[in-house]
This record gives structure tokens, sequence and C-alpha cells, in this order.
């Protein structure tokens, strides 16, 4: 069953008020920095239970499962690849059917060096049309699908592209943060965090030229919280990566309209041992901007992180990556120079 169109843009704002992976600044969409009364919220010591945290957790306000990927196609073009399912409560009560006050949203995406693809939908909770189940996994919106936790199936159709691709987990499950707790703020605002960067993934593109076979790499968020900025809180800077050496980064920076960034990272061993960095240890530093639909975008980062001897470049394979969505915001594939070599992807929100 289809939501018309004002009831989906009705669903639109809620739902990005309620997600800090979107764009915008974090207060236009979110009060990600307001009242979180009546909600749960994370709190340090808690340990994941699998398969039950691939799931929904509907006492939090606001939880997604996103994932992205970077691809090479058989004559060596790169493309990148994003599948991203929101969830958001309207309420701290729950309620059944039309009575539900869960609401959905759906991103996907898929980027070329010349052209970026972009589409969403949005859902209702309670009528089936959208949600997730935890075992055996599968989370839907519409005929958008993700099969399989450790090994299954990304489907997404739009008007101008679609992709049907299967993914293999080749390591385990990685706590962000400490054991899963990743604070945000010096003010203590935190989330629960857990990804899987260890895909492989291969399968069919399908552009306006004409299908595309790809294989690569490709990572999977999971987060969830009720309150994860602080009211200053603008926007943020993600990447996560995956280097040559077979390790992994991810990395963010939470820009203030008051105080300097508050910069976050976990590095990944090749084995799945995470290495979690305290508040201010990584740096990232814009080094080229790029006009973006008359925003001026950072599409060229440095990053080091001392004590692994990290000191790269990190540029958008294609600076055009523009989330044309409800509330938009930059997201794309990245290529990895310096220290390291690899590949990866960035996001970027709060350019208004």
């Amino acid at each position: 069953m289809n939501v018309s169109a004002p009831i989906c843009r009705a669903a639109a704002a809620i739902l990005l008020s309620g997600v800090i992976a979107v764009g915008a600044h974090a207060q236009g969409f979110a009060g990600m920095g307001t009242s979180a009364d009546g909600f749960a919220l994370p709190r340090p010591g808690a340990e994941f239970a699998f398969p039950d945290d691939h799931g929904p957790h509907e006492a939090f306000r606001i939880e997604w499962w996103y994932l992205t990927a970077n691809l090479r196609a058989e004559d060596g073009t790169d493309y990148g690849l994003q599948w991203t399912l929101f969830r958001s409560a309207l309420s701290p009560e729950t309620g059944k059917g039309w009575d539900s006050n869960q609401f959905w949203m759906g991103h996907a995406a898929v980027t070329a060096p010349d052209a970026h693809y972009s589409a969403e939908r949005f859902a209702r909770g309670g009528i089936g049309q959208a949600g997730v189940r935890s075992d055996p996994f599968a989370a839907w919106i519409d005929d958008w699908q993700m099969t399989g936790i450790e090994a299954g199936r990304l489907t997404a159709a739009a008007a101008d592209f679609a992709y049907d691709m299967t993914i293999a987990a080749q390591g385990p499950f990685v706590p962000q943060g400490e054991s899963g707790y990743s604070v945000k703020s010096q003010a203590g605002q935190a989330s629960h965090y857990y990804s899987q960067p260890f895909y492989r993934i291969e399968g069919t593109l399908i552009l306006p030229g004409g299908p595309v076979k790809v294989a690569g790499h490709a990572w999977l968020d999971r987060e969830w919280s009720s309150q994860p900025l602080t009211e200053d809180q603008t926007g943020w800077d993600w990447v996560s990566l995956h280097l040559d050496t077979g390790e992994k980064l991810m990395g963010y920076r939470l820009r203030s309209a008051l105080d300097p960034a508050y910069t976050v990272a976990t590095w990944i061993d090749p084995d799945g041992t995470p290495t979690p960095y305290r508040a201010g240890v990584l740096t990232m530093t814009p080094t080229a901007i790029t006009e973006v639909r008359d925003r001026e975008i950072p599409t060229e980062w440095r990053l080091t992180l001392p004590g692994r001897g990290l000191d790269i470049s990190v540029a958008a394979l294609n600076p055009q990556a523009w989330m044309d969505t409800a509330i938009a915001y930059w997201e794309g594939p990245v290529r990895v120079t310096g220290s390291h070599d690899g590949v990866g992807y960035l996001e970027m929100t709060g350019y208004d």
C-alpha cells in the first residue's frame, strides 16, 4: 500500500527530524538536541545480543541500517552504492496498524565518476510497508530489500537506476566507541553503534547506459539513540575507509557553532579487533572545496591518526555526489592516498 504524497511529506518531516545521517542543520531536522523524554537512552556497558540487535529498537527514538559500497566494474571504472533504511518514533507510546508511532524512510543511490543517481521512499509503520525482522534478517521499504545479515541480497530500483547485489560477511561485527557505546559530544550525548565493515559485494547496476557488473567492498552501520546531538552541533563529516593493508577506519567530525569540532575514530584490524580513539586524536582537515548545488562543500580532506602512521588524502570520486532528497546532503565514494591507499565513503551533513 502506497502512502499519499501529503502523508509522505509529513512522514519525511518527522523522519528527518530524527535522523542524524540525512543532512541539513542538526536542529533543523531533529530536534536531535531536544528532549528525549519518555524514550530509552543509551547506557555504557550494555552488550550487543545478536541476532536481536540486528532488528529494531522501538523504545529508542531513531535508528538506521546504513550500507555503502565501493565497487569496480570489469573495465576498471569505479562506482559507489548506498542503501539506507531509517526508523523514527513519533512518540514513546506504541500502537498497532495505522496507530503505530513508527515511520520509515529509505534512501538509495549509485555514484559514477560522471553521474550521481538518488531516490527516496517514505512509509508508515504498522501496515507492513516497511520494517525490519531480526531472525531471519530482513529489512525493507516497499520493494527495496536487504535480506540476510551474514550473507544475502540487496535490491533497490528507481526511475533512472537500479541494482541487484549479493553480500557476504568475511569478518565479524565490530562495536564502535567503548564496546558499542559511541559518545557524540563533550556533554555526553551517545548512541549504540556497531558496524559490519567486512562485506564482499557483487552484482549488477542498471544505469541509463545499460547493465554494469561490479564487485567490491561494503560497509554496514547500525546505530540507535534518542538524543545524539547537542543544541549547538550543526552537522557532521563521516568516513568509512577500506585500506589496502586490510585495515579499516571509521571516523567522524561533529561540527559545533560554539566549540571546536568533536572528532572520533575507530581503527579496525584485519581480524576485526577495534581500537577506539578518544575525542580529538583524529584530525580531519578540508583541503579542497567544490561548489555543489550553490553550496561550498569540502570534497577533499587530509586525515591524520597519530600512533598508526596515518596521514592520508581522501578525495571524492565524484564531487557532485549530492543526495537530492527531501532534506539534502552529500554522500559518495572516495579514494584514499598517502601513507595508506584504499577506498571508502564520505558523508557530509549540515551544509546549507
